[in-house]
């Protein structure tokens, strides 16, 4: 009862909040002495299983359980998944999770509705032709709503709103971050030197010819992949063609690259590219959006197209994450509303996952506060 009514008063006085026009209020200016021990901060690393690390980046905090006590098979998950299939209810989470996501994105001078407008109102309708696969079978998991679209991915607004959607992400990762340049240099940065480190320790050679960005998105991270590895040739794969018209507009609007982008709508289960052509293979943000078995899939579709010595590198929410299990009644609710397949992903063991799949070398980094990031290697 008590987390009903809580609910009800969040979301009304949301609503009320988001039916003008929303503030854009300054950020409080960050402690100097925290953003900067952010930087600093280096891997600490934990003994687990002979073929397993877990580590954290000194300062990120992990919880005390194994997963959130709201994710699962618990009490408090059912009651919650009870109170999200009361249809009245799960509309009025909808409209409040999405005002939530906006309000707060530009209550940190994200603006979201100026840069979803620029997209909705350019030219990249012209790009879908050139990158939908009209003959592709959508997974039946992939047409459920996701993040209050009731269509999930498969829309424009969805593909318009996903920047901003990340750049509001990497905001509330690191929270007292004075800027999205500043969350992206941590979160960002501390995921792209996990891969690096991993590769050069494990792989037997520096040298990147090929990388695959599974679940691609918009190509945020496609791009500072492509940065990372200026002189490979890079792919971005997703199974939305709005996500990847967007991709494809904007990176032809950007800087020229010596190897531009390629971007293929396909299914990350199965995507039909040629065995053994990758050297990393990544997949950022993606599994918490997807069932167990098609998390497994993935992980043997990667294993597949990794040659000898090459790396996969997972990134997503951290069960282990402090933040994430003591977020608030309200939050993890709203929250769970949009994400269909949360419960079956704290429930999946990631790196069992991987080790099944034949990799090797697994290592677990809390990359921030909220985020793991998972490398293994393909046996040489």
């Amino acid at each position: 009862m008590a987390l009903t009514t809580s609910l009800q008063n969040y979301l009304s006085s949301s609503l009320i909040s988001a039916s003008g026009n929303a503030a854009t209020t300054a950020i409080k200016p960050p402690r100097s002495s925290m953003i900067t021990s952010v930087r600093m901060r280096h891997w600490a690393v934990h003994a687990a299983a002979p073929d397993t690390t877990t580590a954290s980046v000194e300062g990120f905090e992990e919880g005390v359980l194994v997963r959130p006590n709201w994710s699962g098979e618990t009490p408090l998950s059912r009651l919650v998944a009870a109170l999200i299939s009361f249809k009245p209810l799960y509309s009025l989470l909808k409209l409040g999770a999405r005002q939530v996501f906006i309000s707060t994105a530009e209550k940190k001078n994200i603006p979201w509705r100026e840069m979803t407008k620029e997209i909705l109102e350019s030219e990249v309708y012209k790009e879908l032709e050139s990158i939908q696969n009209n003959s592709l079978v959508y997974p039946d998991y992939y047409l459920n709503p996701f993040h209050a679209y009731e269509e999930g991915n498969l829309t424009w607004l969805a593909a318009a709103e996903a920047e901003p959607a990340t750049m509001s992400m990497a905001m509330r990762a690191i929270p007292d971050a004075s800027s999205v340049d500043e969350a992206n240099e941590i979160m960002r940065g501390n995921w792209i030197r996990a891969i690096e480190q991993h590769h050069i320790t494990y792989s037997g050679t520096s040298t990147v010819r090929d990388v695959l960005d599974i679940g691609c998105s918009v190509g945020v991270s496609t791009g500072y992949l492509a940065d990372k590895f200026p002189m490979a040739k890079v792919t971005g794969l997703d199974l939305s063609p709005y996500f990847l018209a967007v991709a494809q507009y904007k990176a032809k609007r950007g800087v020229p690259r010596k190897y531009p982008i390629r971007w293929i709508h396909a299914n990350g289960e199965d995507t039909g590219l040629p065995a053994k052509s990758f050297d990393i293979v990544s997949i950022s943000y993606v599994f918490h959006e997807c069932p167990t078995r098609a998390i497994v899939n993935i992980v043997n579709e990667a294993f597949r197209l990794l040659r000898p010595g090459g790396t996969l590198a997972l990134t997503d929410n951290s069960p282990k994450s402090k933040i994430l299990q003591e977020l608030s009644p309200v939050l993890f609710t709203l929250m769970k509303s949009t994400e269909p397949f949360l419960d079956e992903y704290y429930l999946t063991d990631v790196e069992e996952t991987m080790r099944k799949a034949g990799l090797v070398n697994i290592k677990s980094l809390l990359t921030d506060p909220r985020h793991m990031t998972t490398t293994a290697t393909v046996p040489q």
